[in-house]
């Protein structure tokens, strides 16, 4: 729709006279402005009066206006509405007591700029009725698009986007009360709260809910929501915690204006959570609901996860056993011309070494050897020469600490070292981060890595060891034809296309612990937005609606005509 209606006004001469005219609008008053003068060095306006006031830029404004359909819908379809709603307001100046010299210079400039404004005001008036016609052209070319995007959809599919429609204040209003409960990871309460309010709606659509507890694994737990069916099993996934603890000073939602908002866990992910189940009360609205085989599995610890990680994410993998496909709603690389369909894995791992402690005269004889320090940083150099050339292989030494004596705590981030300059170092410990595109990445890596650590110098000991980590998504055939299917309903929508995200810019997420169980897998199809994880975070809220309804047409089609493909 955005591509035809840009293309129609640039057709379209009524629109290019308006842009013309709104140019030489703006390029008269900063003229104007320039030369108003002000004994204090400002620009002369007196902001507490209520004067004409444009955009900075009409001809950019309009060209953003051509781009949102959501302003296109709120467009006024004639002139006399336009002007009506946007009246030029004129105001008489007070009268006061000259202030001398300076204050009847200004005066006249006054009188010069009241001049011109009274003629930009007709000019502007013009210009309005101009732009009725260009609303008109818009509003036809929307309802062009309407009408082609109508017959790409089945009669149900209509029925769906009607009700998504129907119901998007209701979840808006969901929304802001979800992001403004705390629910950071470590508080249990908060992500107890959030499970709730979750769970009446789902119970409400007719899934069987339950609350898996986090005790065993240190963490609030998980809502799991199961709605058996005849289709293809889908499994949903999205999560309740987000990084900002209580003692953080970002809790609330607060509006920018009317389309975005910036909120703690606007987009990672309380507005993916929203989708999964508007989405889903809209297929139930439609009649489409009971005949869909769905387990929705809601983690509330994905930002931190508990320990040990195969209790933390038992529920999840459990219930990925026999799903066709598996959605994920986070909101990925932010953009919603894109969805995820790989993942890079990502674990920890720990490298000890040890040396022969001695005078730092001695180091490099052949009874004392190189010491710690060197043998560590050998290995280090040849992890970087032999493996970083490799495309989405990363591996990161994120502590490091040698000397004599040394001391790192069981998460491997915080830890002390001590020892003398003339003494050879007795140990190192380095700790970092590992990550890998697929199984095949991951063992070639960790084989590599090991055999490098496997040679030492004289007088030197090295181990390594690999902890628990997330595990990656390889973007395979079914992954793709997944995002085929996604990428399809968006065009019928009129939405546009929707391609793979790169996936150097895709982290790690909970939807790659089932990529060894389920098929077709697609993830990043959350709210659309920017800056998550910082006291920045802002959502696209006027994309809910159209994420929503991608959502639910994929997810109609899926249990409608099942994919043919089941491998990988």
């Amino acid at each position: 729709m955005i591509g035809t209606l840009s293309a129609v006004l640039r057709r379209s001469p009524q629109f290019s006279a308006v842009l013309r005219g709104f140019a030489t609008l703006r390029t008269e008053m900063i003229r104007s402005s320039r030369n108003r003068l002000n004994s204090d060095g400002t620009d002369g306006t007196d902001r507490s009066k209520n004067q004409l006031l444009l955009p900075c830029d009409a001809t950019d404004s309009m060209r953003q206006y051509a781009a949102n359909p959501r302003l296109v819908r709120q467009f006024p379809s004639s002139s006399a509405s336009f002007i009506q709603s946007n009246p030029i307001r004129r105001t008489r100046p007070t009268p006061r007591a000259s202030l001398g010299p300076i204050d009847d210079r200004r005066d006249g400039h006054r009188r010069a700029l009241g001049n011109r404004l009274s003629n930009m005001a007709n000019s502007f008036l013009t210009g309005a009725r101009l732009i009725g016609g260009a609303a008109a052209l818009l509003g036809a070319a929307s309802s062009v698009t309407l009408a082609q995007s109508a017959r790409r959809l089945s009669s149900t599919e209509q029925h769906v986007v009607r009700a998504v429609d129907s119901h998007n204040a209701e979840a808006l209003g969901l929304l802001e009360r979800l992001v403004n409960i705390n629910s950071g990871t470590m508080n249990f309460a908060g992500v107890r709260r959030i499970g709730d309010s979750l769970r009446v709606r789902l119970d409400a659509l007719g899934f069987k809910t339950r609350w898996v507890d986090g005790s065993a694994f240190h963490r609030a737990g998980h809502l799991v929501a199961e709605h058996p069916g005849p289709g293809p099993k889908l499994l949903l996934i999205g999560h309740l915690d987000t990084v900002f603890e209580p003692t953080n000073p970002f809790q609330h939602l607060t509006m920018i204006n009317d389309s975005t908002a910036r909120g703690p866990g606007i987009i990672d992910m309380k507005g993916g959570d929203i989708i999964l189940l508007y989405a889903l009360r809209a297929l139930r609205d439609a009649g489409q609901l009971d005949r869909m085989n769905v387990t929705i599995v809601y983690d509330g610890d994905e930002e931190e996860p508990g320990a040990p990680l195969a209790a933390a994410r038992k529920a999840l993998v459990d219930a990925s056993r026999g799903a066709a496909v598996a959605l994920g709603f986070e909101d990925g690389a932010a953009d919603p011309k894109t969805a995820v369909i790989s993942r890079r894995g990502d674990l920890d791992w720990h490298l000890h070494t040890t040396g022969h402690p001695a005078h730092s005269s001695q180091i490099f004889t052949p009874e004392v050897g190189a010491g710690a320090v060197y043998e560590a940083s050998r290995i280090l150099n040849s992890f970087y020469t032999q493996l970083s050339g490799e495309r989405y292989l990363t591996f990161n030494p994120g502590v490091a600490l040698g000397g004599t004596q040394v001391s790192l705590d069981s998460t491997g981030t915080v830890g002390s070292a001590s020892g003398k300059d003339n003494v050879v170092a007795e140990q190192m410990d380095v700790t970092g981060d590992l990550r890998t595109l697929s199984p095949e990445q991951l063992s070639h890596a960790e084989a590599t890595m090991r055999a490098i650590v496997g040679k030492h110098l004289p007088n030197t000991t090295a181990a390594i060891s690999f902890g628990e980590g997330y595990p990656p998504m390889a973007p395979t055939d079914g992954n793709r034809k997944l995002l085929a299917m996604y990428d399809q309903a968006s065009r019928d929508l009129g939405y546009g296309s929707v391609v793979a995200v790169d996936p150097s810019r895709a982290g790690a997420a909970d939807v790659s612990f089932v990529a060894s169980n389920v098929p077709m897998i697609m993830d990043g199809i959350g709210l659309s937005g920017h800056d998550d994880h910082s006291a920045q975070e802002t959502g696209d809220l006027w994309m809910l609606p159209v994420l929503t309804k991608r959502a639910a047409i994929l997810m109609y089609r899926i249990t409608s005509a099942p994919p043919s493909t089941r491998g990988r």
